[in-house]
C-alpha cells in the first residue's frame, strides 16, 4: 500500500489552517452575530471565540505533537482512552459523527458560496443548488494531486485570503465612525439571562468561523517536523485570524449601523459598496467567493484523512484505506466524503447547518479530548510530550467550560439531536462489537 508523504512545511501548514478558518463563514455569520447581541457589543462573541480557540488550541497542540498521524481526533481518542476499550468506543463515535458532520461542513461552505454569488448574478434557489453541487465537484478535482502541489496551492490561496481581509480592515478603519462602532445601550452590560443567551447564540456563529485551527492535526502524517510545526501552525493561525476577525468586526460596525447590518444578506459586499461603490463591491465579492473556494479546499483536504486513518486499522470500511498509487493521497476517502457533501449541498440551507455542525461535535470531539488529556497528565506524572502547554490544566478546563456554555446555549432540538446521534452511534458500536466478539463482549486477553 502507498504511504502518505511528509511534504508540508510550517508555512504551508499555517496557510492550510488559515484558509480553512477564513471561509465563507464570517461573511455569512456577521449579521447573525450582530443580531443576537443587538449592537456593536457583538465583539464580545468574537473575543469568546478567540479565547476558546486558544484554550482548545493548547489541547490540539499537545496531542498533535505527541501523535502526528493522519486522522487527528480519531487517533487522539484511541490513545487517550485506550485502543482496546473505551478508546475504541470514543474513536468509533468520532468517525460515526465525522461521516455526517464533515460533509455538512463542506456543504455549508458550498451553500454559502452559492448564496453570496447572487450578489453578482441573480439566480433562483434551484440554480443555487446546482452551483453549490458543482463547486463540491470542482474542489474534489482540484485536490486530486500530490501533497507537495497541495502545499504550493495553499500558499497562494493563503496570500489572497489574508490580502482580502487586510483590504477590508484598512478600508473600514480609514472610514471608521467611532461613535457608531463603540456606542452601547445602557442595558448592554446588565448581564441578564437574555444577555447570556444572546452571547451563547452569537458565540456559536463566531466559533463556526474559527473552526479549522486544528486542521494540521488531521494531516499529521504529512507534516514535516510535526513535533514543532503542528503547535506552531496552530497558534500562529489562531493569533493571526483572531486579530483579523476583531478588526474586521470593528471596521464593519463603524461603517454600517448595526440595525441595518443585522439584516444584511451580503454584509461585506454592502460594506465595500458603501465606501467605494458598486465596482469595488463586485471585486470584493469575487474575492470572498475565492476565499470560500480556498476554505473548502482545506476542509476537504483535512477531513479526507480521518476515515482513511480508521480504515487502515480495520476499524472502518476498507474502501476508505485506498491510497492513490502515484499521487499518494487517500483518494477513495476524498471521493466518498465529497459525494455525501454533494447530496447535502442540495438538501440543506446555510442557517440550518451552522448550529448543528458545532453542537454535534462538542461532547465527543472537543470536550472528550480535553478530559482525556487531563486524565493522561494525572495518570502519568512523568509523561514525555514533545510540546507541553503553559499553565496546565487551566487551558483545557477553560475550554471545557466554554464548550459546555455554548452547548447548553443552543436550542433544545440541536441538543437533543446531538445526544440522539451519540446514542445511535453507541448502539451501532455495540452491535459491531458483539458481532466481532470484541470489547465489551469479550474480555481483553493479558
Amino acid at each position: 500500500m502507498s504511504k502518505l508523504l511528509r511534504g508540508l512545511n510550517l508555512r504551508q501548514a499555517v496557510a492550510i489552517n488559515m484558509i480553512d478558518m477564513v471561509g465563507i463563514g464570517p461573511f455569512i455569520t456577521i449579521p447573525y452575530i450582530i443580531g443576537a447581541m443587538s449592537g456593536p457589543q457583538c465583539i464580545l462573541a468574537w473575543l469568546l471565540g478567540s479565547l476558546l480557540s486558544f484554550m482548545d488550541g493548547f489541547v490540539w497542540a499537545e496531542l498533535g505533537a505527541k501523535w502526528p498521524e493522519a486522522g487527528g481526533s480519531y487517533v487522539f481518542l484511541q490513545q487517550l482512552f485506550g485502543k482496546e476499550k473505551w478508546g475504541r468506543l470514543m474513536s468509533f463515535l468520532y468517525i460515526w459523527q465525522t461521516t455526517f458532520q464533515a460533509p455538512l461542513v463542506i456543504a455549508s461552505g458550498a451553500i454559502g458560496f452559492a448564496q453570496y454569488l447572487t450578489y453578482l448574478i441573480p439566480i433562483d434557489a434551484v440554480m443555487q443548488k446546482i452551483v453549490s453541487g458543482t463547486l463540491v465537484i470542482f474542489i474534489t478535482i482540484l485536490l486530486y494531486r500530490k501533497i507537495n502541489d497541495i502545499g504550493k496551492i495553499s500558499i497562494v490561496m493563503g496570500i489572497i485570503v489574508v490580502g482580502t481581509m487586510l483590504w477590508l480592515i484598512f478600508s473600514g478603519l480609514s472610514h471608521l465612525d467611532m461613535q457608531m462602532a463603540f456606542t452601547f445601550n445602557k442595558e448592554t452590560f446588565d448581564f441578564t439571562p437574555a444577555f447570556f443567551f444572546g452571547l451563547g447564540t452569537a458565540s456559536t456563529k463566531t466559533i463556526y468561523s474559527f473552526l479549522g485551527y486544528y486542521n494540521v492535526c488531521h494531516l499529521g502524517g504529512e507534516i514535516k517536523e510535526p513535533e514543532k510545526n503542528i503547535p506552531r501552525s496552530i497558534f500562529i493561525s489562531i493569533a493571526g485570524i483572531s486579530i483579523l476577525y476583531l478588526l474586521m468586526q470593528t471596521a464593519i460596525s463603524g461603517v454600517i449601523p448595526w440595525q441595518e447590518a443585522k439584516d444584511s444578506q451580503f454584509i461585506v459586499s454592502t460594506f465595500f459598496e458603501r465606501i467605494y461603490g458598486t465596482f469595488a463591491a463586485n471585486i470584493a465579492t469575487v474575492l470572498i467567493l475565492f476565499i470560500a473556494i480556498s476554505s473548502l479546499f482545506a476542509v476537504m483536504l483535512g477531513y479526507s484523512r480521518v476515515p482513511y486513518a480508521a480504515a487502515i486499522e480495520g476499524n472502518y470500511f476498507s474502501v476508505f484505506s485506498k491510497v492513490h498509487p502515484t499521487k499518494n493521497f487517500p483518494h477513495a476517502s476524498l471521493i466518498i466524503l465529497a459525494s455525501v457533501a454533494f447530496v447535502f449541498s442540495l438538501l440543506f440551507k446555510m442557517k440550518e447547518v451552522i448550529t448543528a455542525i458545532i453542537v454535534m461535535r462538542i461532547l465527543i470531539q472537543f470536550v472528550s479530548q480535553s478530559v482525556g488529556l487531563i486524565l493522561l497528565h494525572y495518570k502519568n506524572k512523568e509523561l514525555k510530550l514533545p510540546y507541553k502547554m503553559l499553565f496546565f490544566p487551566i487551558p483545557p478546563l477553560i475550554g471545557i467550560l466554554v464548550w459546555m456554555f455554548v452547548f447548553f446555549s443552543a436550542e433544545w432540538q440541536y441538543i437533543f439531536g446531538a445526544l440522539a446521534f451519540i446514542a445511535t452511534g453507541v448502539l451501532l458500536f455495540m452491535y459491531q462489537s458483539n458481532r466481532k466478539k470484541l470489547w465489551p463482549f469479550e474480555p481483553i486477553k493479558n
